[in-house]
């Protein structure tokens, strides 16, 4: 299958630069970031660990996330602890709710962008 994985995720915003700036000071993406911590990042893109992407529709009527929203951001994260307390250093609100969270899938936490996006945190369960 000639298809490897995302390419990217592309969507609109009231005012882009000032979203890009929140998403890499809050959570370390974007371009110019490098979470693999091999080699300089470029202007464009963000060099990410490779690992398990969760690529799946959901019915119109949802209410796992808002219904005027067309999508949900999940990320994948290690550490989601401490990730939590410098999210919640910062002021942002998180929602965690104990349903979410499961051994064999792992743990979530959820955040919003300033534009209302909702961003899903989810740490997958450590190797046995």
């Amino acid at each position: 299958m000639p298809v490897l994985g995302m390419g990217g995720l592309f969507f609109r915003s009231r005012d882009p630069d000032a979203l890009n700036a929140w998403y890499k000071q809050h959570l370390g993406i974007g371009a110019g970031c490098n979470a693999t911590g091999d080699g300089e990042p470029d202007e464009w893109s963000w060099k990410t660990v490779g690992g398990p992407t969760v690529f799946a529709p959901f019915k119109n009527d949802t209410d796992y996330f808002a219904p005027d929203k067309a999508f949900m951001i999940n990320l994948r994260v290690s550490e989601i602890d401490a990730l939590l307390d410098t999210l919640r250093a910062a002021g942002i609100e998180i929602i965690t709710k104990p349903e979410w969270d499961d051994p064999s899938v792992g743990r979530f936490a959820r955040i919003h962008d300033p534009e209302g996006n909702a961003i899903e945190l989810w740490e997958p369960p450590a190797a046995a």
